[in-house]
């Protein structure tokens, strides 16, 4: 599972106020602790940027670029003008193309994105969010997916660099959701040949309280694996969520798969931490009702 690190973002104070003034320290900081955090991407989120993204984005490109010339970037920002004015001077990393994070299955938006993409031999996530917003289930998601990639391929860009995005929802708000993205995961090889995957899997805990929302991500990442997904993009301090998307905790990955095919494991008889790892995947399948106080149960 590659790991995209998603803390180089403009909500985060210490690096919003750097991006403000142009300060390089604490995102070359950032930069090279996702790093030695074995972030496979990192991600530049710049958010609208509407009013200097042209400028800001392409300088913070440098900055990173200037720490860590070996680790390729997304580059995260709905400001299109930011996005080409970055692909300008982005340095490239040697067999690790750059991704462009996001474009949406809206005309406008791919219309005018995907030919940056073709040109600058840039890799793209493909966002599931159409003209009417979040798709209500998986068939939704296909449909989508089968129109982005299809002008996609008419432009020359092959499935393999293509990261679907299906959207993670918060598990407390829209349960049935997180059960339709790992549907369409399940289906995404049969509808885009070669495609890649990824999604923003702290969403599933946007909302819970903070103690419980590691357990969410590292359980879901485990259970869509299961079903595909290629990559996430991940808290880089999470370091038990890092540890089993790097192959070192084949226990926890054992556990949640045997619970997702039926089996009934003696939970009464295991470790608390593989308890609670039991407890998640029945309340993000469905099968318990989500309360803030599910582990407790």
């Amino acid at each position: 599972m590659l790991l995209i690190g998603e803390s180089l973002n403009v909500i985060s104070t210490k690096i919003g106020r750097a991006f403000k003034e142009r300060d390089p320290k604490p995102i070359q900081e950032e930069a090279l602790d996702q790093k030695e955090k074995r972030m496979d991407y990192i991600d530049i989120n710049l958010g609208p940027a509407k009013k200097d993204g042209h400028e800001l984005m392409p300088w913070v490109v440098e900055v990173v670029q200037d720490v860590v010339p070996d680790i390729p970037l997304a580059l995260d920002t709905s400001n299109i003008d930011a996005i080409e004015a970055s692909l300008k001077v982005i340095k490239e990393v040697p067999g690790k193309p750059h991704l462009i994070n996001s474009i949406m299955v809206r005309p406008e938006r791919y219309e005018r994105m995907v030919p940056l993409a073709a040109e600058h031999n840039a890799d793209f996530i493909a966002l599931m969010w159409g003209p009417e917003g979040l798709p209500r289930d998986e068939n939704e998601r296909a449909a989508l997916a089968v129109e982005l990639l299809y002008f996609a391929n008419e432009a020359g860009i092959p499935n393999e660099k293509i990261w679907v995005d299906g959207i993670v929802t918060p598990v407390n708000i829209q349960q049935p959701q997180l059960i339709s993205l790992m549907n369409f995961q399940a289906m995404l090889q049969d509808i885009a040949p070669g495609a890649k995957s990824t999604c923003g899997l702290s969403n599933i805990s946007n909302g819970p309280p903070t103690h419980l929302r590691p357990i969410l991500n590292q359980t879901y990442m485990v259970m869509l694996e299961k079903y595909g997904m290629y990559s996430v993009i991940s808290d880089p301090l999470d370091e038990t969520l890092t540890a089993i998307a790097k192959g070192e905790r084949q226990d926890i990955v054992d556990l949640i798969n045997s619970v997702m095919d039926g089996e009934e494991p003696d939970i009464a008889g295991l470790p608390k931490e593989m308890q609670d790892y039991v407890k998640t995947v029945k309340v993000i399948m469905g099968d318990t009702l989500y309360s803030d106080s599910w582990l407790d149960l």
